[in-house]
């Protein structure tokens, strides 16, 4: 697996190109979630927010990965 990936010519991690997929999936589904009123089934919101970036993240990991 390679450590970096060269974007416009700057080297960055893996990470940070996972993470810009997971942030505009997470803004979208955290909208619409927040408008349906899901967020107040739950005790702590900002956890289950957490919960969710968490499993979106893997699941972009997942995607994006070498297989």
């Amino acid at each position: 697996m390679l450590a970096e990936v060269d974007v416009l010519g700057a080297f960055l991690p893996v990470l940070v190109v996972c993470l810009a997929p997971t942030l505009v999936i997470f803004a979208i589904a955290d909208a619409l979630l927040t408008k349906v009123g899901l967020f107040r089934l739950f005790w702590h919101a900002p956890l289950a927010r957490f919960a969710l970036f968490v499993a979106l993240f893997c699941g972009v990991g997942l995607a994006l990965g070498p297989n």
